[in-house]
């Protein structure tokens, strides 16, 4: 029987729900979890009895997000902070998802067209 979407995960299930792979491929990279807990301040796994990590749903959401930005971006820890911590999580879910707002489109097409623009006059 499967947990529910809501229910809390230890972290043998989170390292298999984000598919981590340990180089030796023979168990799951849970210490990479836990190294990104000391990293990230904003992932908060519940600790109960015997220091065992449960994880809520917000919580592998964002390490889902923290991997992918680490892992399949090639973004360094630090980069990564910077986007935690600027406040902007639309920042952080745009690039996780590759998906672009309209707004977001319509104000980087208008920066570029100023730049563009800027360029011509200094000819």
């Amino acid at each position: 029987m499967d947990k529910s979407d809501n229910a809390y995960k230890t972290i043998g299930e989170v390292a298999e729900i984000l598919d981590l792979k340990s180089r030796s491929g023979q168990k799951k990279p849970t210490h990479t979890i836990r190294f990104w807990e000391k990293e990230f301040k904003q992932i908060k796994p519940k600790i109960l009895a015997g220091n065992r990590r449960y994880y809520n749903k917000s919580n592998i959401e964002l390490l889902k997000k923290i991997k992918f930005l680490l892992k399949d971006q090639g973004m360094t820890i630090n980069g990564v902070k910077n986007i935690l911590n600027s406040g902007n999580p639309n920042e952080l879910d745009e690039i996780s998802n590759k998906t672009i707002t309209t707004s977001n489109l319509k104000n980087k097409i208008t920066k570029i067209s100023k730049i563009i623009k800027n360029l011509r006059n200094l000819k």
